[in-house]
């Protein structure tokens, strides 16, 4: 055998299972919120720029710029306080799920184990099958005045 052949193993295996160090191309806020149009005019007074997507099992916040995942994540989940939401992040072919709540960063979850309960349309969303502009339903919030947004949360809140 010669040296070209022989392999070589790291001491260290760690840097195989570490976070990539780029820029997510995808990032995904789920939450609990029924309906996408108050979570959007939320976004709009936090200053998150977000695709708000139906779904079964509560909105899913689209955001804009996914390298800003986590101050995103963090905006969204102080908006809604004591309620979790879950940012999902896809880099490399890798996702990874976290837990958010009141603004603060929680603990990491199986993304399997989320996705094989999620409804269909998180998959799609996740793995880039499809855009959230193409879906029936969604609300941005790219474009809607403070003023817009503050009067459609206030006429949802007399709703409820």
């Amino acid at each position: 055998m010669s040296d070209e052949d022989d392999v070589v193993v790291p001491d260290d295996l760690s840097s195989l299972f570490a976070p990539a160090a780029e820029d997510p191309s995808v990032a995904l806020v789920v939450t609990p919120v029924a309906v996408p149009a108050p979570l959007a005019a939320a976004c709009v007074l936090a200053g998150v720029a977000v695709d708000v997507v139906p779904s079964s099992s509560g909105a899913i916040a689209v955001l804009r710029e996914p390298a800003s995942a986590p101050e995103g994540a963090a905006a969204i989940s102080k908006l809604l306080r004591t309620t979790p939401v879950v940012l999902l992040e896809r880099r490399e072919g890798n996702v990874r799920a976290v837990r958010w709540t009141g603004g603060e960063e929680g603990d990491e979850m199986p993304s399997g184990l989320l996705l094989a309960t999620a409804p269909g349309v998180l998959e799609d969303l996740l793995l880039g099958t499809v855009q959230a502009a193409e879906l029936e339903g969604v609300v941005t919030s790219v474009g809607m005045s403070r003023w817009k947004a503050t009067r459609l949360l206030a006429s949802s809140a007399r709703k409820r």
